[in-house]
C-alpha cells in the first residue's frame, strides 16, 4: 500500500523538523514548503493526501494558499489543516470560506496532531496515480 503523503508548509523551520520526524514516524511521507508560494506549486505538483498549514507565510498567507488549492483542485484536492498561533474562534469563519477541512491551535500536542492527521487520512483514499 502507497503511503500517505502530507505537505507541511510553515515558515518555522525547527517545528517542520518536529513534525517531519513525528510523521515520518507514523508511516507517513513528507514534503515540506516555507512560504505560500511554494507551497501551492508543491500541493500542484506531488497531489498530498493532506496538507498541514499555517496562516503566517512568507509570499502568500495560509488562508489564501487553501482558497487556491480548493478552487483549483475541487473536492479532490487534498485536505488541509490550518495550524494557527490565533484563537480558534477568530479565525474558523476564514478557515472555513478557505476551504479548510479542520483547525489546530499551536502551540499544540503531537498526540493531538497525530488524532487529527490519523482521522483524516484514515478515511481518504490517496490521489496519486
Amino acid at each position: 500500500m502507497e503511503k500517505k503523503r502530507i505537505l507541511i508548509v510553515d515558515d518555522d523551520e525547527s517545528l517542520i523538523e518536529l513534525l517531519t520526524i513525528n510523521l515520518s514516524s507514523k508511516n507517513y511521507e513528507i514534503i515540506t514548503a516555507t512560504d505560500g508560494k511554494e507551497g501551492l506549486d508543491l500541493a500542484r505538483k506531488e497531489r498530498p493526501d493532506l496538507i498541514l498549514l499555517d496562516v503566517m507565510l512568507p509570499s502568500m498567507d495560509g488562508y489564501h494558499v487553501a482558497a487556491e488549492i480548493s478552487k483549483r483542485m475541487g473536492r479532490w484536492g487534498p485536505k488541509i489543516v490550518i495550524m494557527t498561533s490565533r484563537s480558534l474562534k477568530m479565525e474558523g469563519g476564514a478557515a472555513i470560506m478557505s476551504g479548510a477541512t479542520d483547525m489546530i491551535q499551536k502551540p499544540f500536542k503531537l498526540a493531538e496532531l497525530n488524532t487529527k492527521v490519523a482521522k483524516i487520512l484514515d478515511k481518504r483514499p490517496t490521489l496519486r496515480k
